[in-house]
């Protein structure tokens, strides 16, 4: 018999959107938590306007749904609720009251106008989890500034350091900062609800995308203060100038990824590529003599994968000598890929307007429970009246609350 998950039995009102709140409470919905999901009328979450869209089936041709929506919200309740209505801020308030953790993701202050503030709340819930997701954080001469990842990835140097020198750095085509810092923030709930078991009490938990990313950086940050501003890594293209050997090589056929540059995986790579004469040359065999040599042993390296047939049989030799590496694959060959289908990375639902559709799971892996989600991600106000019953109001009220739009789906 498996465990019950995580998180069952705690209440997540989640009152963000885009990306790096609803990633989060996306996460905590997988490990047990209800989570309902709170949008305003009558477009809700913004994320729903974002591609990819798919259009309905059947009855429902003609209707749209986001594919970016539907990923970031799997497992969740939808509740749409008009907080400009006293019954819509009371529904709100009983909903918070009745919360373990809060998550939201807007600019400082935005809330406390809508009475959903940390200090409000927590009047009313002590032990409730107050989590805020923000480009700046809620302190600092720039808390009251808008922004999304682009801006954090530009700010927290990341950025400077990726693709060609002398050239504009290219985008990542990926939401680090949002993603980055959604984990951190599961981590930080997680933890707080553990602190609460021992204390009573909840707390507001004050997270920032350029907070996140500036703490991601291994090495550049400590190279810049340990050299006393001597060092300041910058763009190094297809290679990382302290790890020789390793970065990206061109082959006949498409790109592969080798990384040689610890000591016996360079041993391996040059026995290959060079024979025992390379692989004795003193001047390659530490770290700091191929980084010293670092242009000696690309050319090398480049020489070789240039001559070989195919990507795949670059690969099939270097995995023979046991030297770390991989093909530069494009979405299609990831989607695909055997050890992504043998680890349940690709997700297939089914959609009561779509039919089967296919999203990227989560990594969790728990020896003793499931964290399949059960359910998709809810349609605009789908859970209404079940969360409103839930909350003590009455048929004839919800009733009301719907007719008059207080309460609003589609």
């Amino acid at each position: 018999m498996k465990q019950a998950l995580p998180l069952a039995g705690i209440r997540v009102v989640d009152y963000s959107h885009f990306l790096a709140g609803p990633y989060l409470s996306r996460c905590l919905a997988a490990m047990g938590a209800e989570v309902i999901k709170v949008e305003r009328p009558e477009e809700g979450d913004a994320g729903r306007a974002y591609p990819y869209q798919l259009e309905g089936q059947g009855e429902f041709a003609g209707q749209w749904e986001s594919g970016y929506f539907m990923q970031q919200n799997m497992g969740k309740k939808g509740l749409c609720v008009n907080m400009k209505d006293p019954r819509g801020k009371a529904l709100m308030e009983k909903l918070c009251d009745s919360a373990d953790v809060f998550v939201e993701n807007y600019r400082p202050g935005a809330l406390t106008k809508l009475g959903l503030g940390y200090e409000t709340l927590a009047a009313r819930n002590p032990k409730l989890v107050y989590c805020s997701i923000s480009a700046y954080g809620h302190t600092g001469p720039e808390s009251h500034r808008a922004g999304f990842g682009l801006i954090a990835e530009a700010k927290s140097g990341i950025m400077a350091m990726v693709g060609n020198p002398g050239e504009a750095p290219p985008m990542l085509r990926i939401a680090l900062g949002d993603m980055y810092t959604g984990i951190h923030g599961v981590a930080a709930v997680c933890a707080a609800l553990l602190g609460r078991v021992k204390s009573g009490q909840g707390q507001h938990i004050d997270l920032a995308l350029y907070d996140c990313l500036m703490s991601m950086h291994e090495y550049s940050v400590q190279s810049y203060t340990l050299s006393n501003g001597k060092e300041i890594p910058v763009q190094t293209g297809h290679d990382l100038p302290t790890s020789t050997l390793y970065g990206v090589f061109s082959a006949k056929d498409g790109d592969l990824v080798i990384a040689a540059q610890v000591d016996d995986s360079w041993a391996r790579f040059a026995k290959l590529i060079g024979g025992e004469a390379l692989a004795a040359d003193k001047r390659f065999q530490t770290l700091s003599g191929r980084n010293e040599h670092r242009q000696e042993v690309l050319t090398l390296a480049r020489g070789w994968v240039s001559q070989q047939a195919s990507v795949a049989e670059c690969l099939a030799t270097l995995d023979r000598a046991e030297v770390p590496s991989a093909k530069v694959q494009r979405i299609d060959e990831v989607v695909n890929d055997p050890q992504i289908l043998a680890r349940g990375m690709i997700l297939e639902q089914d959609h009561p307007r779509l039919g089967k559709i296919k999203m990227p799971n989560l990594p969790f892996h728990f020896s003793d429970c499931d964290i399949t989600p059960t359910c998709v991600a809810p349609l605009l106000g789908e859970h209404n009246r079940e969360i409103a019953a839930d909350l003590g109001f009455d048929a004839a009220t919800i009733d009301a609350m719907v007719g008059e739009g207080v309460l609003f789906s589609k």
